[in-house]
């Protein structure tokens, strides 16, 4: 029978540069996404788009990114990981490329909705990649990584993407961006040629392993507690991401200039935060750790804390309002890297892809609620004390889901729920 220490190869199996390389994939996704956000107001202006059109252009990526999730779960188990993921980035750096020479709000929402649909491919992917090669001590850190790509994505876009736009204008910018994101490809097909395939099963091996369905999977309560966790998490980093720079400006005061500086020293923070935190949780396991002791403990006080931070920012002077969110980012930044890494455990190697594939598509309807229910507050309040408070109410959802729901962070007896 194939077990789990043949499908754990070992990351030596594929060459040290898989997992970075999975991590420069996230970091791109996040560039990415972010590009129409960072040249909103060039966009705006030149294609004379209202701002409802402009919201529908930013909302309409999760349209098709949430319930992708699904798909590319499904298509990483059929095709393989490597070439999904592959494909997928291909697909989503041509529409970011093509949006360079959009003609107007119809060809941006298109482009947008493949955009979405290409950069489902992204966690699925690498979760089913690092569940299969990357032992349970270590997918802390493992994971790390792609928890610092998915922080330093915005960062850089944010700081270098907006410089560029400015400089060479957003078509120009579009173009640039898409066309060197697709020179990924290139080390990455190089490093996984031939990688992917599953062990060979032979007759004397006893039954084929069982490979579990998506319904079989969406009865486990495991997911929903994870899928409930990773909801709540992304509430609170998707309310960063959205509303920061607004925030910090019309809020606290900021310069755009000053703005821009603090905000990626937020998303720094968050990428240091998830890997200490993936190190940490790591070694805490090495010294005879659980991982359901270890990995419960960070995810549950991870949302503690970032909750206290929001109310703080919620009622607090600009100083502390700011030094509150420099805690908010550390916090959902320690949680990053076990969100995934307890879906990897739960699931197991074989079918972490389907299963990272749904938890991700449950989390990233936060994407979708979480800026609509903020924008809605904001313009009835005037204010962001009420969006605060509502998120830092989300975020302790999570203690719920990781600490409640999930009886134990272990791996699922697939054979005895098929059974």
């Amino acid at each position: 029978m194939t077990t789990t220490a043949e499908v754990r190869a070992g990351p030596q199996t594929l060459g040290r540069w898989v997992v970075p390389l999975l991590a420069l994939a996230v970091f791109i996704n996040y560039v990415d996404r972010g590009t129409l956000p960072t040249a909103a107001p060039l966009i705006k202006d030149e294609l004379h788009l209202s701002s409802w059109q402009l919201g529908i252009l930013i909302s309409a990526f999760f349209w098709t990114y949430t319930p992708g999730q699904v798909l590319a779960g499904w298509l990483g188990e059929k095709i393989n990981p490597y070439r999904t993921l592959a494909l997928g980035l291909a697909i989503w750096a041509t529409a970011t490329a093509l949006m360079g020479v959009a003609s107007g709000f119809a060809a941006i929402l298109a482009l947008r909705l493949m955009l979405g649909l290409g950069e489902t491919a992204a966690f699925p992917c690498s979760s089913k990649i690092i569940a299969q090669h990357v032992p349970p001590h270590r997918l802390g850190g493992a994971n790390a990584q792609i928890s610092m790509g998915l922080a330093l994505g915005p960062a850089f876009g944010t700081l270098v993407g907006g410089l560029m736009m400015a400089s060479l204008g957003w078509r120009s910018g579009f173009l640039l961006v898409g066309l060197t994101s697709l020179l990924w490809l290139i080390p990455w097909l190089t490093v996984t040629r031939g990688a992917g395939a599953e062990p060979q099963a032979h007759a004397d091996d006893g039954p084929a392993p069982v490979i579990p369905s998506f319904l079989a999977i969406l009865k486990r309560r495991e997911l929903w507690g994870a899928s409930l966790g990773h909801f709540s998490g992304n509430y609170g980093f998707y309310f960063v991401v959205s509303w920061l720079p607004l925030y910090l400006v019309k809020s606290q005061g900021y310069s755009i200039s000053l703005m821009a500086g603090v905000g990626a020293a937020i998303y720094v923070t968050y990428a240091v935060a998830a890997f200490v935190s993936g190190q940490a949780t790591d070694l805490w396991m090495s010294r005879g750790a659980t991982p359901n002791r270890a990995r419960k403990t960070v995810a549950a006080g991870s949302h503690v804390v970032g909750a206290a931070g929001l109310l703080i920012a919620a009622i607090g002077t600009p100083a502390v309002a700011l030094g509150a969110l420099f805690v908010v980012s550390a916090a959902f930044g320690a949680l990053s890297p076990n969100v995934f890494a307890i879906g990897q455990t739960l699931a197991g190697p074989r079918v972490a892809g389907k299963w990272v594939g749904v938890q991700n598509g449950f989390g990233n309807i936060a994407g979708i609620l979480g800026p609509l229910a903020t924008g809605f507050m904001v313009d009835k309040t005037g204010n962001f004390t009420l969006a605060l408070i509502t998120t830092a109410g989300v975020s302790l959802l999570g203690v719920i889901g990781w600490g409640m729901i999930i009886p134990k962070i272990r791996p699922v007896d697939w054979t005895a729920t098929e059974a």
